[in-house]
């Protein structure tokens, strides 16, 4: 392979995917194609291998190239601008079970204790109240993009339902299931952001500087007397390469009664 140098005005990663970028969009490499594996890539622009790593992070990251488990590092189609992961927002029941679409864990949930504060306090309406929260690394097989994933279960909802402090790791459909069958009735609400990441969650999902954060809030909620009290939140963080789908429902509209008018003598 030919030698291609590169200069050193920005981090080396960002050059080196800024170069595979431009060779792919100019058709160097077509759909499907494979690109070369580290230590060809690392000889050829004369860097080191983790260097090569951030590279097709980033390019991942621009949605240009996906991993398969087994094969390597492919091309993905460019004729449309198709994400990187769809990750399904759905919430569905049939009966008495409850159904979300989310990505296979990555590894074993983690379960602490934490005080809720900033805007996940805000949406559940508990400043400073204590919650089980449970974290989760979900990965998705086919491309390797990681998402972080915490349930957050306010005290005062496992007081109402004991059951969901017991095993608070189970799949939160199971935790849906539990608040059902203790006769609640329930609303969801997404509320989607985007900010930069912290370090932490760089080194976590395998960001690079320029990766944006993608962050969803789904507040569970129970509707008693006509309002809506909140009882579970669950917070996804993705790259922003990823595309969330959600099943939206038209809502019936609050009607508004005309006061009847007192009959005069």
């Amino acid at each position: 392979m030919t030698k291609k140098p590169l200069a050193r005005p920005r981090p080396m990663y960002l050059e080196m995917a800024q170069q595979l970028a431009a060779e792919i969009k100019n058709g160097d490499y077509q759909a499907g194609d494979l690109l070369p594996f580290d230590g060809d890539l690392a000889d050829t622009y004369g860097v080191s291998k983790h260097t090569v790593r951030s590279a097709i992070a980033e390019l991942r990251s621009m949605g240009l190239v996906y991993t398969q488990q087994g094969k390597g590092t492919l091309v993905r189609d460019q004729g449309g601008a198709a994400p990187a992961v769809t990750i399904d927002r759905s919430v569905q029941r049939s009966g008495k079970a409850w159904r979300l679409s989310d990505l296979p864990e990555h590894e074993p949930p983690a379960v602490t204790r934490t005080t809720l504060e900033g805007r996940v306090a805000a949406l559940l309406g508990q400043p400073d109240q204590d919650a089980i929260s449970v974290d989760r690394l979900l990965s998705d097989p086919a491309t390797g993009v990681r998402a972080a994933h915490r349930m957050l279960i306010p005290l005062a909802t496992a007081a109402e339902v004991p059951s969901l402090a017991e095993v608070p790791d189970v799949p939160p459909s199971d935790l849906l299931k539990q608040l059902s069958e203790a006769g609640k009735t329930l609303t969801f609400k997404e509320h989607v952001t985007a900010r930069a990441p912290y370090p932490d969650e760089r080194i976590t999902l395998g960001l690079t500087d320029s990766s944006p954060l993608l962050i969803s809030y789904r507040i569970t909620a129970e509707t008693r007397d006509g309002e809506e009290h909140p009882l579970l939140c669950e917070e996804l963080r993705a790259p922003a390469s990823c595309e969330l789908v959600f099943a939206v429902a038209a809502a019936k509209a609050a009607t508004q009664r005309t006061p009847r008018r007192s009959a005069s003598a």
